[in-house]
């Protein structure tokens, strides 16, 4: 665990605790969490704390989950996570599809009756640092509406790639289909902040910088059509194919407690030198390649995806995390909860 965040880590731990995880399983949960505070994903950090107490509190998250795991293949298993805390589910989970793919070359992870599990890029990280290649599929609750719909069904539902890169730093390109991811506009609906113009309508369908409004209403994906099949996607990838929701029917984590979310999960894990085994040679030479090409004005380096995270991440582990006013008061509720 980050020494310098401890102090949090313990608190965000003894929370999950409480709340009637197992301290192996409050850990998994506290270090996703203070991970998505040091890469700056906000929206999906300490924000969403309360959430999860809450659901389980509700009975819609199972802190004592009897998860199964089903062996397909040698390459591919399929869990059913009893509606296990997300990440929990996810941790299983790529795991699994790590040792497969370190076994015989691929590994294919289907996860069902699972919930939010944070950031997908914390999950793909774990793969390329054995040295494999990771795609890695979530759907989310509707926030977004299918090209020519009217009404919201798709979710946010990210897409993750990761790759070794032959350098410390990674290359993780974790990105939802939409404009903005929902998290960020939760955040702004919280702290009474403006959104960016062009990534939400309201519910009558005009364009709103409202973050409240916007949670109300629409999102709008990226490219347009494009990112709407994208979104699709991705809920068969994820729901379909899992025998997780889909369709519009993942719930709210904030709003709806009538039952678990049951979202589901895809993990793709393969040796990056299955079929060149100088792979690190050459990406290298992909990344020097690109990085020399000519810059606009104003550029200083060509990034690719996964740097400015990976340096957010290593300039946030020398100071502690600064907490907002009101995710210090949920703390502070929620670690006086009676046992």
């Amino acid at each position: 665990m980050i020494i310098k965040n401890k102090k949090i880590y313990n608190q965000v731990l003894k929370i999950f605790q409480k709340y009637g995880l197992s301290k192996e399983h409050a850990s998994i949960s506290a270090n996703a969490l203070i991970n998505a505070e040091l890469v700056g994903a906000y929206g999906h950090g300490l924000s969403r704390l309360k959430m999860y107490c809450d659901r389980i509190s509700k009975k819609v998250i199972n802190p004592k989950p009897k998860i199964k795991i089903k062996k397909i293949s040698s390459s591919i298993s399929h869990i059913d996570a009893n509606n296990s805390i997300g990440f929990v589910a996810a941790d299983l989970g790529i795991k699994t599809a790590i040792k497969h793919a370190q076994k015989t070359g691929i590994g294919m992870v289907a996860i069902k009756n699972s919930g939010h599990y944070g950031l997908s890029g914390y999950y793909a990280e774990q793969a390329v640092k054995k040295n494999l290649i990771a795609m890695i599929y979530t759907n989310a609750p509707p926030a977004v509406a299918p090209h020519g719909a009217l009404k919201t069904l798709f979710g946010t539902n990210p897409i993750c790639f990761g790759t070794p890169t032959g350098s410390k730093i990674p290359f993780i390109l974790d990105t939802s289909i939409s404009m903005i991811n929902r998290g960020k506009i939760r955040v702004a609906a919280r702290n009474n902040q403006t959104i960016p113009a062009g990534v939400a309508l309201d519910k009558f369908g005009k364009p709103t910088t409202d973050a409240k409004k916007a949670l109300a209403g629409v999102q709008l994906p990226i490219a347009g059509f494009r990112g709407s099949g994208l979104a699709w996607m991705v809920d068969i990838l994820s729901g379909v194919l899992t025998g997780g929701n889909h369709a519009g029917r993942v719930k709210d984590p904030f709003d709806d407690f009538s039952g678990p979310q049951n979202i589901g999960h895809l993990f793709i894990t393969f040796k990056a030198n299955l079929f060149q085994k100088n792979y690190n040679e050459r990406i290298k030479d992909n990344v020097k390649t690109i990085k020399k090409l000519p810059k606009i004005k104003g550029v200083k380096e060509i990034m690719y995806p996964g740097q400015n995270k990976f340096n957010r991440f290593k300039q946030n582990l020398k100071k502690e995390i600064n907490i907002p006013d009101i995710i210090k008061k949920d703390l502070e509720t929620l670690i006086s909860k009676k046992s």
